[in-house]
């Protein structure tokens, strides 16, 4: 029940009044008492009557509460493993990560750090690039799909977080001890009896990381600190998630989106950012936001659309330099982008990069100059035609950028710009307790399409 008037407390009986009346006092408030006893009979009457005990509860205006429901022909299962493998490493979150102490990234399971925008009530966090394995699983324990007996899975999740894992070990210079967490994995799954039924082919990992961590080819290679988990036989039987593959030999691994900084509770709040992003003027043509690269081809890359974007009046540039702080502020990031129609996108420190899926939720169209840097990764989650979300410049049109996309009419932005904001639920995680949410997240379109996939292979019964 709301209010419009200020509840005050008032006094019945003021003082010329108490002694005016001082021997009807206690009648009048027999009588009083009485009355009131009267009208709450004829109220609950009359309550009964037009709201019999059997009518439906009534609606709730507050539908973020109306619980998600399986919509998608599949069920999933998630093996609680010892927690040495997922929650044990978070509890040793300051020492995760040889460069960065990860406790404020951990939090909130994975999504990071709140941040403050206006009434919003938590769908904007500081999420770190490399976290998607803890938002996939959060996100997985309340999927509507998940089921809690194994002979009716489709699939099985192994909710490893082998990229916190890995990033904990780079400079460990022993092998075995580098490799000893993944091996007693694998050992574990593997000795499961739902693992029997297909060898694995039906269970699948999430990493947070690229695959180069994970792909420790040999001893005597250049070592970097990977370690050997997706070149172990059994893992190659299993579907890995990552968000970077290897495009040549993964032929197990499927592209994850990097996680970005918007994690919606429901449809709605998705949908006004869809339209803010469709409403927001554009004044710049195009933007960079990046620094540069040690090494030959990234330094060359990188100090070329630095270089053109510095040299144009219709380029935005956020030049990221070593500990500059506003390359590390999401709404200074995403802002460039949303004031832009495209944003140039080059390789990282490894093909793929975080800021491809940041400039895709602010609506900006991407422009790639490396085929590994979208169109091998991430098929599950992008249209088969590369050109209707994007622009690819090869060696030859990369050095007149501004030219290039200036010969894009204004109609085809506009569809290409469309297509992109079409694109951002699926390419999103949803908050993990995300209720009145049906939009297709990152982890709906990977469990159905992993679903899928399992089915296709020969299933053999226990």
């Amino acid at each position: 029940m709301s209010y419009t008037k200020k509840h005050v407390k008032i006094d019945l009986w003021p003082e010329k009044e108490k002694e005016k009346y001082p021997k009807n006092r206690e009648t009048l408030k027999l009588i009083t008492l009485q009355t009131l006893l009267l009208m709450c009979s004829i109220c609950l009457i009359l309550l009964i009557l037009l709201y019999p005990l059997t009518s439906p509860p009534q609606t709730t205006k507050f539908t973020s509460s109306l619980p998600r429901t399986c919509h998608q022909n599949f069920t999933v299962y998630v093996y609680d493993l010892p927690i040495e493998f997922n929650i044990g490493l978070v509890k040793n979150c300051r020492h995760l990560n040889i460069y960065t102490d990860m406790c404020p990234h951990v939090a909130n399971n994975g999504l990071g750090q709140p941040l403050r925008r206006g009434g919003s009530r938590g769908t904007w966090f500081a999420t770190h690039q490399f976290i998607a394995e803890m938002i996939f699983h959060a996100r997985v324990l309340n999927h509507p799909c998940r089921t809690f007996e194994p002979h009716n899975a489709d699939i099985f999740y192994v909710p490893f977080y082998g990229g916190l894992y890995a990033s904990s070990v780079f400079r460990e210079q022993n092998l075995t001890k580098r490799d000893e967490l993944a091996v007693r994995l694998v050992d574990y799954v593997s000795g499961q009896r739902w693992w029997k039924r297909t060898n694995g082919l039906d269970h699948f990992l999430t990493i947070g990381r690229t695959a180069w961590d994970f792909m420790r080819l040999g001893d005597q290679d250049t070592d970097f600190g990977a370690n050997m988990l997706m070149q172990m036989p059994r893992v190659m039987n299993m579907s890995v998630l990552t968000v970077e593959r290897q495009p040549w030999k993964g032929v197990n691994q499927f592209g994850l989106p990097y996680p970005s900084y918007f994690h919606p509770y429901t449809s709605a709040e998705m949908v006004t950012w869809q339209d803010k992003m469709r409403r927001v003027e554009r004044p710049h043509l195009f933007s960079f936001v990046g620094g540069p690269r040690k090494g030959l081809e990234k330094a060359a890359i990188r100090d070329e659309l630095i270089r053109q974007c510095a040299g144009s009046s219709r380029c935005e540039l956020l030049k990221c330099q070593s500990g500059g702080s506003r390359c590390h502020d999401p709404m200074i990031v995403l802002g460039v982008m949303a004031r832009s129609r495209f944003c140039l996108q080059a390789p990282g420190d490894s093909f793929t990069r975080r800021s491809t899926f940041d400039s895709m939720l602010a609506g900006c169209i991407p422009v790639f100059f490396s085929p590994h840097t979208m169109y091998t990764q991430y098929m599950w989650y992008l249209p088969d035609d590369k050109r209707s979300y994007s622009v690819f410049m090869d060696n030859k049109n990369s050095t007149q950028i501004e030219y290039e996309l200036l010969r894009i009419s204004e109609s085809e932005v506009v569809k290409m710009r469309e297509t992109v904001i079409n694109l951002i639920p699926r390419l999103t995680y949803a908050h993990p307790n995300a209720t009145n949410y049906d939009l297709p997240d990152a982890v709906d379109v990977a469990l159905e399409t992993l679903a899928k996939q399992a089915r296709a292979k020969a299933l053999y019964p226990l």
